[in-house]
C-alpha cells in the first residue's frame, strides 16, 4: 500500500471514529454533563499520550480557541442527549455558514459571490430542520431544545475553525494543543454539574473510555498523521463521512429515525459544502 492510499485510509478511519460519537453518547446512561466531563477528561489524557505534537504549541493564543472548542464538545454532547443524532450533527455542520460571516471580521478574508450562494443553500437546508416535525423519541426526548443547542454548537465550532486558521499562521502544533486544552477546559467546566455520580453501570464507564480514547483520541491521532499529506478538498470530502454516517449508527444501534425533512436538510448542507469546497480547491491561489 503506498503512502497516499494509507493517508486516505487514515482520514476515512478518522471520519468513521468521529461518526460513532452520537450513538455512543446515547448508549451511555450517565447524564449529559457527566458524559461531557468524563469523555473530555479521558480524551485530554489520551491525546497527550498518543500525539507528540499535543505536548507542544501551548501559548496564550491557544486559550480563546480552546475555550470555543470546549463549548463545542459540551454543546454537542447535550444536543445528542436531547435530539436525534442526525439533527445534532447536521445542525453542527452549519458551521461554514458562520465562518463566512466571521472570517471578514476576524481574519480579514473577502466574501465572494459564490460564498453568498453557498450561504443561501445552507440556509435553505437549515430551514428544513425547523419545518420538520420531529416527535419525541426514547433517545431524543426534547428535539426542539436539542436542535437549538446543536445550532449553537455549530456557532462554537465555527469560532473554533476561525481560531484554528488564525493559530495555523503562527504554529503548526497549535491545532492539536488547542484540542487537548479544550478538552481539559470542557472537563473542568462540566465537572461541578457531573458530580456526584449517584448511579452508573460498568457499561457506562466502558463507553466513556471508548469516547475519550478511541472516538476522540485515536481519531485525532489518525487525523494529525494524515491531514498534511492529502489535498484539502479530498480531505474535507473524506471527513464528511462523519455527518453522513453518524445517523446511520444511531439507527442501527438505537433504531432512531429522524424526520424525512431533517434528512433532506442535512443532505442539502453536506452537498453544498462538497460543491463549495470543490470550487474553492480549483480557484487559483
Amino acid at each position: 500500500m503506498d503512502s497516499r492510499t494509507g493517508n486516505r485510509l487514515l482520514l476515512v478511519a478518522t471520519a468513521l471514529l468521529f461518526s460513532t460519537g452520537g450513538a455512543a453518547i446515547k448508549a451511555c446512561s450517565l447524564g449529559a454533563w457527566q458524559v461531557a466531563a468524563f469523555r473530555s477528561g479521558v480524551a485530554a489524557v489520551a491525546l497527550f499520550a498518543m500525539v507528540p505534537a499535543a505536548r507542544r504549541g501551548l501559548s496564550w493564543r491557544v486559550l480563546p480557541v480552546a475555550t470555543a472548542y470546549a463549548a463545542t464538545v459540551i454543546l454537542f454532547v447535550n444536543a445528542n442527549k436531547l435530539t436525534t443524532s442526525a439533527n445534532a450533527i447536521f445542525l453542527q455542520s452549519t458551521a461554514p455558514l458562520y465562518v463566512l460571516a466571521l472570517a471578514p471580521l476576524l481574519l480579514h478574508e473577502r466574501i465572494r459571490r459564490s460564498d453568498l450562494v453557498f450561504a443561501a443553500v445552507v440556509g435553505a437546508g437549515l430551514g428544513l430542520f425547523f419545518i420538520a416535525r420531529q416527535g419525541a423519541l426514547r433517545t431524543a426526548p426534547d428535539p426542539a431544545r436539542g436542535d437549538v443547542v446543536a445550532l449553537v454548537s455549530g456557532l462554537a465550532w465555527a469560532l473554533t475553525v476561525v481560531g484554528l486558521r488564525w493559530l495555523g499562521k503562527r504554529s503548526a502544533d497549535g491545532a492539536i494543543a488547542t484540542v487537548v486544552l479544550g478538552n481539559v477546559i470542557a472537563c473542568l467546566i462540566s465537572l461541578p454539574a457531573a458530580l456526584p455520580v449517584v448511579e452508573s453501570r460498568s457499561t457506562d464507564w466502558l463507553l466513556i473510555a471508548y469516547l475519550g480514547v478511541v472516538q476522540i483520541g485515536l481519531a485525532y491521532f489518525c487525523l494529525t498523521r494524515a491531514i498534511g499529506h492529502v489535498p484539502a478538498f479530498e480531505a474535507t470530502t473524506l471527513l464528511l463521512l462523519e455527518p453522513a454516517l453518524n445517523p446511520v449508527w444511531a439507527w442501527l444501534v438505537h433504531g432512531e429515525r429522524p424526520a424525512a425533512l431533517a434528512l433532506a436538510g442535512g443532505a442539502t448542507i453536506l452537498s453544498a459544502t462538497v460543491i463549495h469546497t470543490w470550487r474553492e480547491s480549483r480557484r487559483p491561489a
